[in-house]
This record gives C-alpha cells, structure tokens and sequence, in this order.
C-alpha cells in the first residue's frame, strides 16, 4: 500500500484553552472544532519547550531541547540529527512547506533541510510559489527573478538581525516595531498562505501526483501584534470600535515590542486585560475562519483516508496569567498546554478524546511509524521510533506512562533587553532560571511539578485547578519526590542522549525505560 499523505499544521502561539474543542467558547472556532469531531484529540499535550525555535526542533527531530540543543536563536540543529523532512524526502516523498514564522522560514538553523520546496510568508522579500503571482506569467516570472536576487542579498542581513542582541534590542523600540513588524512581514501572510496551500492541493490533485506528499504549514495569526479585521473585531469585541481607551492600549501594545515578551511589573489593568484577552481571541476566530476552506479542500481529496492530519501548536502565549506576558520564561499552562488534533481516517477512528498527558514532540515518531519502514541513518533508530508513536496512546498502551515533560530555556536576548531596560525584574521573576516541568496522570488526578534551577519549586494537581492558582507544593511531598524523581531521571537520560548524538553511539536506556519497552513487547 502507498504510504499515506501527511498533513502537519503548527499553530504558532496557539493556546489549547481558547478552541471550543477544548472547551472554549463554541462559537468562536467551528472550523477546527469540526474537524475535531472526526479526529482524535489529545487533551493534554505538552509541549517540550516554551517558544519557537526549541519547540519547532523537537517538532523535527523528536527530541527534547536537552538534547538536540537549540535553545536559542542563534543555534541550529546538528545536521548529526536527522530532520524529519529530510527523512521522508529520502522515503520518495515529496516534501512542502508553507512558512509565516521568520524564525522558522529566515533563520539559517537547519529547520529547512530536506523540503524541495519551501515558501517563506515572512520577511523583507517572502518567496511565494508562483501560482500565488497576480501578475500574468512573464512577469510573474521577471519579478520572481528580482525577488530571488533581493532575496538572496537581504537573508543574510535578516540573519544577522535574528541572531544579533544590538539589532534586536533595536528592533524593540517603539518607533521600529511598526516598520518590521508589517513591511518586513513579521507575522507572515497568514490566510494567503493558506489559500496558497489549498490551491496547492487542488492542483495536486489534478495533476494526480503519483508521490506521497509530507506537506508542513506554520501560521502566526495569534502571535502579537494583533491587528484582525474589523470585521472579525467587532463581531468578537463590539465594544472595541466604540471605545478610544480600548483603541489606545491595542496601539501601545502593537507598538511596543519589547512588552511581548517582558514580566509585568504592576498586573494589567481590568480594561487593559480584557482588551489583550479579547483581541487574542478575535485572532484565533480569524485564523479559523480561513482555516475552513482548507478543510474543505482536505476533505474532498481522493486519498482522504489515507491522509494523516496534524494540528498542534508550537506554544502558546501568556496574556498575563502569573504576572507574565508572551513566551519566554515559564512552564504555566498557558505557555506548555497547546492543542493537539490527529486525523487519519484509514487508521483511527474520528470523535475520540483522550486525558493521557502526551509530549508533541512524538509527532516526528507517529509519522515515521506510519511509513512502515525507514531508511538506515545514524541517530535513527526504528524501534525507538516504533515505541513513541501516539498510537499506542490512542489504543491504551502509552509507552511513557501518562507523563510528558517540558524544558523552559530562557531566550538569552530578552533576558539582555530586560537587564537594558528592567534590571530590577530579572531576580524576583527569576528570568535567568532554568525551569523544568513533568506533567503526569495518575489514579487520583493529573498532577504538573515545575523545578526551577534543578529544584521543586510549584505543584498543581491539574484536575482541579487547570489556572495553576493553588500551589501544591507544601502539603504534597510525596507527589512532589515521585514527579521530582521523575524529572532527574529524564534529565540524566536526556544528558547521555545528548552525548550519543555528538558521539555516535548508540543511546542507552535507563532501567525504567528499559522495563516498559519490555512489558510492551519491544524489548527482549
């Protein structure tokens, strides 16, 4: 049988808590919350890091940031480490991105390796597919020209922009957020992109591509600023239009870029709450809304049961919840809890929920387990990709025993705005720390321990307080050595995985690891 086509759509900074598939408001988001009543939804994925750039790395490599390493904007993923694209390339896929995220699409970190086509919605000079043109075909073809050659020019400079802390705590003042912001194309062309992937789609069908397609999408609708139309805005917030406070604090919020990402001195005011909260919302309402014509084009292919969909998000984003703002710092719900939504008609039946905590970061491993057979690479092992793929969750043997684990590794260039700006914040919201977090079911309830610097730090049972509001910890040693045990465990064995990949060696064990695979019939 033909491997099956895979569909993997990241949803950048999109929190779980605002789909009505995860009990949301249920007008806000039909689309997908109709596409999760004929798939399978994880109800507590996790995801393994905080923000983009370690959190898109685990998406292509199944790894944890401990391991793989790129944790900061200037890093990138050793070419030791087998990208998911690059895999599936070689499997005689063919292999597609559509990209809003410059950190994603601009960076030079290794997150393209393996597509044959990869188009680019942000940035100075995006790279469109031809098709998307409005001009007739010579000159579409004349300006694709001149756009390559600008392009080629220009990514180095916005490399050097990504990757350089002047130019960043530049790009933060409030006179140059608005000029980056929209002329070079910060958040993308979001819902060009996706009419961009649904002509893509139809044309495939036409032609009738005899290839398997491994097809990624990354939107960044719900990333700040916001600026939904208004439309949207006034059917989500119809106060917003009448109310110039509301308008002024939409308006230093989208100019001030250095407040995406920076702990709140004073908590928001109610209006200035409301106002975030709200226009956050109008964005996820706007980016479903366009998200329905994709559907519908996905639903009428002729390998529809042979489609495998992903929807997740890389993140999700605080809007001051704990007293943080954006994604940088913590392993709140807000930041780690992010949706995640399986279709594949041919294997898993639709309407399915499940509680079990699962790490999003076995994406890579579900796909690759659904080819079959992969090819022989080094640091690629079929059996371990075998054992971790949500599957097995799905059919009630979850090789990780209901625990999932996040790494929360500050970004090192908001850390430096701050100590520019807000020095006196970085020792009370401790933004230099290390935090570590494990969330793990049990026969009682679902319970997150978060480790700050190696050190328990908070315990939330998630089950009766999903906010994160009443900190556990004290009253709760037992669970809070069990999750810590937990942690370190991991930790040590993420370390030697490290090791491994830079050596070559094959990646050992541990003891508890070794005896599930072995009750699960992996192992001898």
């Amino acid at each position: 049988m033909k491997n099956p086509d895979i569909v993997l759509i990241v949803l950048d900074t999109q929190r779980a808590d605002r789909l009505g598939a995860y009990g949301y408001k249920p007008d806000l988001t039909p689309n997908l919350d109709r596409f999760a009543e004929q798939s399978v939804v994880f109800e507590q994925a996790v995801s393994p890091a905080q923000w983009t750039i370690p959190s898109h790395a685990s998406l292509f490599s199944g790894l944890y940031p401990t391991a793989h390493q790129v944790t900061q904007s200037s890093h990138s993923l050793s070419p030791e480490i087998p990208h998911l694209a690059e895999i599936l390339d070689e499997m005689g896929y063919q292999t597609v991105g559509f990209c809003n995220n410059p950190l994603v699409g601009i960076l030079n970190n290794g997150f393209k390796r393996g597509f044959q086509a990869f188009y680019n919605y942000g940035g100075a000079f995006p790279s469109l597919p031809q098709t998307a043109s409005r001009w007739p075909a010579p000159i579409a073809r004349l300006t694709e020209l001149y756009t390559q050659f600008l392009r080629r020019i220009s990514y180095p400079v916005q490399n050097f922009f990504g990757r350089s802390d002047l130019a960043f705590r530049l790009s933060l003042n409030s006179w140059t957020t608005p000029l980056w912001s929209k002329l070079a194309n910060f958040k993308g062309q979001n819902a060009r992109s996706v009419r961009d992937v649904s002509r893509f789609l139809r044309e495939q069908e036409t032609k009738g591509e005899e290839r398997p397609l491994f097809l990624f999408l990354n939107l960044m609708e719900t990333h700040l600023p916001f600026w939904p139309p208004g439309d949207v805005v006034d059917r989500v917030m119809p106060y917003f239009r009448h109310s110039k406070e509301a308008r002024e604090i939409m308006r230093a919020w989208n100019r001030e870029a250095y407040r995406w990402a920076a702990p709140l001195a004073e908590p928001l005011g109610e209006l200035e709450s409301r106002v975030l909260n709200d226009m956050y919302d109008a964005e996820v309402a706007y980016q479903d809304g366009y998200l329905g014509e994709l559907f519908e084009v996905l639903n009428s292919r002729a390998r529809r049961q042979d489609t495998l969909t992903i929807i997740v998000a890389d993140h999700g984003d605080g809007l001051g919840d704990h007293q943080y703002f954006g994604h940088a710092f913590v392993a709140y719900e807000e930041l780690v809890h992010v949706p995640l939504i399986v279709q594949w008609p041919r294997r898993l039946a639709g309407g399915q929920r499940l509680a079990t905590p699962v790490s999003t970061r076995r994406i890579f491993h579900t796909i690759l387990d659904a080819l079959g057979q992969l090819p022989e690479k080094p640091n690629l092992d079929p059996v371990r990709v075998h054992n971790l793929t949500l599957l097995h969750t799905v059919h009630g043997r979850d090789p990780e025993q209901g625990t999932a684990y996040s790494e929360i590794y500050p970004p090192l260039n908001f850390v430096q705005a701050i100590e520019n700006r807000q020095p006196q914040l970085l020792a009370p919201f401790r933004c230099l720390s290390s935090r570590r977090a494990v969330v793990q079911a049990g026969e009682e309830a679902t319970f997150k321990l978060v480790q700050v610097d190696d050190e328990p730090d908070e315990l939330f049972n998630l089950t009766a307080d999903p906010l994160e509001l009443e900190d556990t910890l004290a009253a709760r040693p037992e669970t809070t050595a069990v999750l810590d045990q937990a942690i370190n465990r991991l930790v040590t064995n993420l370390n030697q995985q490290r090791q491994s990949l830079a050596s070559g060696a094959e990646i050992e064990l541990d003891d508890q690891l070794r005896q599930q695979l072995r009750g699960l019939g992996y192992i001898e």
